[in-house]
């Protein structure tokens, strides 16, 4: 890969992390000190999905945020390459995170969207996705193909990542006023998210057959 390529990949990907801890650190500090005291968010504000279901909201943020942040160390092929065990490992932790996370998804963000029916189908759509990929990349390793493992690990990476897009969107359509908050979180959703799914099916277009074991591995992939 042209090293230009991969920094500005990286880049962006460190990115999209960085947005999606920077919110998940609000989220944090906005609903802790109301779920610990019990006191209700006021209104129909937007804390208030998140103070009166933060076992829904929170098996959703916490995986979450871990497994991206875990993630891209799985995908590097040169610390994958060298510390294969570790690799292996890790893998089972960050798959677990990924559904557990995935499957919170679907609990909290589709009968609790903010953005209506529109932002619940989105999230139905790509939350079933994401773990449908995790779950693929799974067979796939006990199976011992680890380029299909690859594969669909990439893809559900992508959907994960596509939270941080999504982010960037409700920035664009709230603070230009295109979109009140409220209505920017439906189609900042759509966008974002088949945004990264597009990317992630374009990427492994372009690199379609590459697996990422060392070659002493390859006669022993299976989990």
């Amino acid at each position: 890969m042209p090293r230009a390529v991969a920094v500005s990949m990286w880049s962006v990907v460190f990115l999209l992390i960085a947005i999606v801890l920077v919110f998940a650190g609000i989220r944090f500090g906005t609903d802790g000190p109301l779920i610990v005291t019990g006191t209700p968010a006021e209104g129909d504000s937007f804390e208030l999905r998140y103070v009166e279901n933060p076992w829904l909201a929170y098996l959703h943020i916490v995986p979450g945020v871990l497994y991206l942040v875990g993630a891209p160390l799985q995908l590097w092929r040169r610390f994958r390459e060298r510390h294969f065990t570790f690799h292996r490992r890790f893998g089972r932790v960050l798959l677990s995170l990924g559904l557990v996370s995935g499957v919170f998804a679907l609990a909290f963000g589709v009968p609790f969207s903010y953005g209506g029916a529109w932002q619940s189908l989105a999230a139905a759509v790509f939350g079933s996705w994401f773990l449908v990929a995790l779950l693929l990349a799974f067979r796939a390793i006990r199976g011992g193909d680890v380029r299909m493992h690859r594969r669909w690990m990439i893809r559900a990476f992508a959907v994960g990542l596509g939270v941080g897009m999504i982010r960037v969107w409700v920035g664009i359509f709230a603070g230009f006023q295109i979109l009140s908050l409220e209505e920017s979180f439906a189609p900042a959703f759509w966008l974002g998210l088949t945004m990264h799914v597009v990317a992630g099916e374009l990427w492994l277009w372009w690199r379609p057959n590459e697996d990422g074991l060392p070659r002493s591995a390859r006669a022993s992939v299976a989990a």
